[in-house]
Order: C-alpha cells, then sequence, then structure tokens
C-alpha cells in the first residue's frame, strides 16, 4: 500500500500567510496591491490543486465524488485589491452522490467576494446551478413523486412516460415546464404498440409538485437532451466562513492526493 502522495513545486500556504497579515492589520484599505496578490495567488492556487482531479468530498449528509473541470474566473488587480472576485464559475462531471449518479453539472457564482469582518466571510450572490439528470435518476424521482409513472428520455431527447403498473401498454410524450414549486408535464402525443397520435393542445396538463429545496433554492427551468434531463435554478445567497483555520484545513487536504476532502469538521458553510 503506497501513502498518498503530496503534490510539489509551490507552497500552498504563502497566500494564506499574505492574507493573514493583511487581515490582522487591517489591510483592507481602498487599494492594495498586496491585497489584490494574495487573493489571485490564493485562487490560483485553488484552481491548481483541483482542476482535472477525482475528488472525494465528506460532507455532513454523506459522500460526494466528482471530478472537477473548471475553476475561473476573470480576475481584475483593482477589483482584487478590495477582495472582489467578480463571477466565479465551477464545472464538474462524473458526479455521484447518494448512489446516483450525474453526467455534469456548473454552478456560477456572481459578484463573489470577501466580506473583512471576523472571521471573514466569502459571499457570492446569486448562484446559478445546472444539473443534467440521466434517465436511472428521474425513474427514481417518479417513483418518488409521482409513483404511479415512470419516465425516461430517449436519444431523440424527447420524455416520455409510462404507467408504472403496465410499461408495455404504451407511453405519452410530453413537454416539460416550471410554474414555482410545481413541473407542469404537458402531453403532446400518445403512443400505444405501434400506432402513433397527436394530442390536442387543450389536453390538460398534469402538475407534479416538488418538493422545498435547501437554502432558499428555486429551479428556474427544465429542458431535454439526449438521456438526461436539464435542470438549473437559482440561489439568492451562499456565503462561508473562511478563518484562517479553515483555509489550512481545505488547503492541506486538496495538498496531498488521495485523501478525501473532509468538509463535515469544518464547520457549516452556510
Amino acid at each position: 500500500m503506497t501513502r498518498p502522495r503530496p503534490l510539489r513545486r509551490f507552497d500552498p500556504f504563502r497566500p494564506i500567510d499574505m492574507l493573514a497579515a493583511l487581515w490582522s492589520s487591517a489591510a483592507v484599505a481602498p487599494v492594495s496591491s498586496g491585497a489584490a496578490a494574495a487573493y489571485r495567488t490564493l485562487f490560483m492556487t485553488v484552481r491548481r490543486l483541483v482542476v482535472g482531479r477525482r475528488l472525494a468530498v465528506r460532507l455532513e449528509d454523506g459522500d460526494l465524488t466528482l471530478t472537477v473541470t473548471e475553476f475561473d474566473s476573470r480576475l481584475d488587480v483593482r477589483a482584487l485589491s478590495v477582495g472582489q472576485l467578480n463571477d466565479v464559475r465551477l464545472a464538474a462531471r462524473d458526479i455521484c452522490w447518494h448512489g446516483s449518479r450525474f453526467d455534469r453539472a456548473t454552478a456560477v457564482l456572481h459578484n463573489v467576494h470577501m466580506k473583512p469582518t471576523a472571521p471573514p466571510v466569502l459571499v457570492a450572490a446569486p448562484v446559478e446551478l445546472t444539473l443534467e439528470i440521466p434517465a436511472p435518476v428521474l425513474d427514481d424521482l417518479f417513483r418518488w413523486a409521482a409513483p404511479r409513472l415512470s419516465g425516461e428520455v430517449g436519444a431523440d431527447a424527447i420524455a416520455r412516460l409510462r404507467l408504472a403498473s403496465r410499461p408495455l401498454l404504451g407511453h405519452i410524450e410530453v413537454d416539460a415546464s416550471l410554474d414555482g414549486s410545481t413541473l407542469w408535464l404537458k402531453p403532446r402525443g400518445l403512443a400505444i404498440r405501434q400506432r402513433h397520435w397527436r394530442l390536442p393542445t387543450r389536453t390538460p396538463d398534469y402538475p407534479v409538485h416538488l418538493p422545498e429545496l435547501p437554502q432558499g433554492l428555486s429551479l428556474t427551468g427544465i429542458s431535454f437532451a439526449p438521456g438526461v434531463v436539464c435542470l438549473s435554478g437559482t440561489l439568492p445567497e451562499w456565503r462561508m466562513d473562511v478563518p484562517r483555520k479553515r483555509l489550512e484545513d481545505i488547503i492541506n487536504q486538496l495538498s496531498v492526493v488521495g485523501v478525501p476532502l473532509n468538509l463535515t469538521r469544518l464547520g457549516r458553510l452556510f
């Protein structure tokens, strides 16, 4: 059994030392080249540690594994000097969560900035999220929300519903839209065995009431692609306390290949 290998050739704690010096000396002046350099170095350090790696993240309610494919921001020196990172984009693929697998997910954190409080707080508002849900997960969702139905999205990007008790009877082709916490399924076609009919536009929609989502997250869109459902949502605000000890713990874990990122002992993120 081999030991985990540390990443080399740079000091991951140098930007933390720089930021700690700035915070402790109240160096959150209107313009500070030192602050800009510290924030940029910290961002690039984290980017180097995560992009392209398969990460295991241990959270309070379960383990998450994913491969980070993107961690980018258009960093501006003047904005960085006052703790402003602007928009940050994160993307991941091959995501496993609670026994379910998701192909891709993205998060765009708008107006990311550091509040020089005690401890400092990292804030983003709003956060736009997208998630691709493959067919097996979609079927699990229907078994929970509408147990009489089973759902699938074919290679032609058409969503189809079947009676869970009689799946061979036929299917209904549907479009989908969101209205608050309700998912509306609009029937557009009916297929029974080898016959197919277009349904009239006055065919009533079928509502699926969605559960309340955590942290004020709201769904904003739904669309279909070959084999997947694409969901989008918005979180009004995300924040995380970032005292020096938390930064040290996170970067120390990320700096060692093969060690899970354990966030269960670092306090709440929201």
